[in-house]
């Protein structure tokens, strides 16, 4: 790479409502360093350096025509964002949610007589979640119930409180006199931003591209193959601040918004690889709300608001939520170049562990998932150590077609479709219990000879998630549970089947 390229334009953003312009930044820098250094805004604070914790959650706005007023507000963790992926947007910390008169937010106010804080490291990062969800609520008159709020704080951790004046906190600022915020004005401050140039940035530690079309894109990838494809950074940010690598040069996808695009044509749902986890999964559970609980339980807000489907599809690990999901459903990927496209079924684009059939200078531009038809029953559920924001141990999707049958026969399944994270090296399909299933009724002995012909389909690892033994029990009672939801007689609701029901309440 030619360290001595002319200076390119300076990383323009508005920090505070303040527009700031940063023409000396390292590729890799994060948010967080800038701000506590270079800014002296202290109250952001570092924890974890992984996403996990929140204490380090700020606030960003950027353009979305499919937002309100135009304009996207979303919590995220600062420790892991690179300060050039910030080009063109609003950043705002617990310094600068204050009214001009120097009051209190409501939701500053309300923890504060809710007593939310005790030793106050953790304060400033759930006073932002508070902040992005208050906002974000305000269009609407009446109060999010609580259940939101607890997802909303999904991502931020407290070791002094217990959480329950915090979430009191949550409903109390909602009483409290409205703060308005300028959703217009916001927008056409981001719009005074842009000049026009991509960003280009030279830097002695390295060189940070972000096209602006895909055509520019394909090109960077043909002109740098091995450079460092950053999409929503949840990944590659703990390569520095865990593994302290040093990324040289790094192509950002972030400003492709033909990859953000999500639409359906042709019966298939297609989401652009650049589309945010938090629009992917609101896509996919529009129509298959059976997902709804595991988007729910994919990571946290923060990291759904900045991470990528594209991204986490890409980046192949064997215990990524999202892919028995998609795997199940018959999803394909589309794969690009500067010598064109092609399309391959998702379970054919995982090689081995972290290795795809991509070649260096392809990108995953989008995953296309045919739509649902009548006969499709379909299922995914995960089993982690924790609710919220929490790694997989075994995650599991079932798709069935059942043909058409008088209302007094038992169903035939016509077509299974059954996937895995966490059993394999990588997201695999259980060929051999498909087989089991395909053309039989679907009645108990089907389901356990599918369960038994599991064994033969996964030999898994034991780690410190899970061992060996558990992941092949957990795969097949995973498998009698889509039983008992399902069965032709006496199916049973799920509030019947999860433990995460008596989370909202169900009877015991």
């Amino acid at each position: 790479m030619n360290r001595a390229a002319a200076p390119s334009r300076p990383i323009r953003l508005l920090l505070n409502d303040e527009a700031v312009e940063i023409a000396d930044c390292a590729p890799s820098r994060s948010l967080l360093a800038w701000l506590r250094e270079s800014r002296g805004l202290r109250g952001t604070k570092e924890g974890c350096a992984e996403g996990d914790c929140g204490a380090c959650t700020v606030v960003v706005g950027e353009l979305d025509p499919s937002a309100p007023d135009g304009v996207r507000l979303a919590a995220l963790n600062a420790c892991i964002q690179f300060l050039p992926a910030l080009d063109g947007k609003a950043v705002f910390t617990v310094e600068g949610i204050r009214a001009a008169d120097g009051s209190l937010h409501p939701a500053q106010q309300a923890m504060i007589d809710c007593h939310g804080s005790q030793c106050g490291f953790c304060t400033p990062g759930f006073v932002m979640s508070l902040w992005a969800h208050y906002t974000n609520a305000s269009a609407d008159a009446s109060r999010p119930p609580t259940e939101a709020a607890r997802s909303a704080l999904s991502g931020n951790l407290c070791r002094c409180t217990g959480y329950r004046p915090i979430l009191d906190a949550a409903q109390r600022m909602f009483e409290l006199p409205a703060a308005a915020f300028d959703r217009a004005a916001l927008r056409d401050r981001l719009r005074s931003l842009d000049t026009g140039a991509p960003l280009d940035l030279h830097h002695p530690a390295g060189r940070f591209r972000a096209p602006r079309t895909l055509d520019a894109l394909l090109a960077a990838r043909a002109e740098s193959p091995n450079a460092t494809l950053l999409a929503g950074c949840t990944d590659i940010g703990l390569w520095v601040t865990k593994q302290l690598r040093d990324l040289a040069d790094v192509i950002h996808l972030g400003t492709v918004d033909e990859l953000k695009r999500i639409d359906v044509h042709d019966g298939r749902l297609r989401i652009g690889a650049g589309a945010s986890l938090t629009a992917a999964w609101s896509a996919l559970v529009a129509h298959w709300p059976q997902l709804a609980e595991i988007a729910e339980r994919f990571a946290s807000p923060p990291i759904r608001n900045a991470g990528t489907l594209g991204g986490n599809v890409a980046n192949g690990s064997p215990i990524g939520d999202s892919m028995p999901a998609l795997i199940a459903l018959g999803a394909s990927v589309e794969l690009a170049s500067v010598r064109g496209r092609r399309r391959l079924p998702l379970e054919a684009l995982y090689m081995g562990y972290r290795q795809t059939a991509m070649m260096p200078d392809e990108l995953l531009t989008a995953i296309e998932v045919p739509l649902p038809d009548a006969g499709q029953v379909f299922r995914s559920y995960k089993l982690a150590k924790r609710f919220d924001s929490d790694i997989s141990a075994v995650c599991a999707a079932f798709a069935l077609r059942f043909a058409p049958a008088a209302s007094s026969a038992v169903p035939r399944i016509d077509d299974a479709r059954i996937a895995f994270g966490g059993m394999a090296a990588t997201p695999r399909r259980a060929t051999v219990a498909e087989a089991a299933l395909a053309g039989q009724p679907w009645s108990e002995a089907t389901v356990r000879a599918a369960m038994a012909a599991l064994d033969a389909d996964y030999a898994p690892l034991t780690d410190l998630r899970a061992s060996a033994d558990y992941r092949r029990r957990v795969a097949r009672n995973l498998l009698w549970r889509l039983w008992l939801e399902t069965r032709p007689q006496d199916p049973l609701p799920g509030t019947a089947t999860r433990v995460s029901a008596l989370r909202e309440g169900a009877p015991r």
